[in-house]
């Protein structure tokens, strides 16, 4: 198993799920991963549809001193090449194979392009946040103490709150808990497999002072 090693990210990244995650890491810092063809990180709440299979890119964050003890920021601007429907760049949060969250640039059955959240608590939820012209969106990850905050933004700069929540995993240090992951999918559970390209990723102890002031 290769592990990545990314010159923004102070803790090692490496290819897990249910099938292949491929990735490429150029001079400048941006990141490629390429998801397979119809495959999907989703827990239809209706029982019906296929397992989660995608494969992704993880890693474990460093326990951060501070406010909370672990709080930290993970963002990147990512680029999507949009061609089949729920076609998405993600970034994920990963507490195991029934407890996750996604933040997705996400293509909409209308063949739109879309900031879409999912949280996964033994089955999926699924949440459209609102419409974006092209192919590139800001996504923004965040642990503040117990929970987790997700933001978007068109310009990098303006930030939107899509949600707020937590995956009621078991406290740190908790017997048989295994530590929460956070980092990279490329999704395409209806098409032919795609190639999503992360740039200006930052990660940052701490979170924001508040979530919903657009900081």
């Amino acid at each position: 198993m290769n592990e990545l090693i990314h010159p923004a990210v102070p803790f090692p990244l490496s290819p897990q799920g249910g099938k292949s995650c491929t990735f490429v890491l150029d001079d400048a810092g941006a990141l490629r991963v390429t998801g397979e063809a119809r495959t999907d990180l989703f827990i239809d709440p209706s029982g019906d549809g296929a397992r989660p299979d995608a494969g992704f890119l993880l890693g474990v964050p460093p326990a951060v001193e501070g406010a909370g003890g672990r709080d930290f920021t993970l963002s990147a601007c990512v680029t999507v090449p949009f061609a089949s429907m729920f076609d998405a760049g993600v970034l994920l949060v990963y507490a195991g194979p029934e407890r996750f969250a996604k933040l997705c640039f996400e293509l909409s059955p209308q063949r739109e392009p879309m900031a879409v959240s999912v949280v996964t608590r033994g089955t999926s939820d699924d949440a459209n946040a609102f419409t974006v012209e092209g192919d590139t969106l800001w996504l923004r990850l965040t642990r503040t103490g117990p929970a987790w905050a997700f933001h978007a933004s068109i310009d990098g700069k303006r930030w939107r709150m899509l949600r707020y929540f937590t995956l009621g995993e078991a406290p740190e240090g908790g017997a048989g808990a295994p530590p929460v992951q956070v980092g990279f999918l490329a999704q395409s559970p209806c098409g032919e497999g795609i190639e999503v390209t992360f740039t200006q990723v930052e990660y940052s102890e701490g979170a924001p002072a508040d979530l919903r002031d657009g900081s």
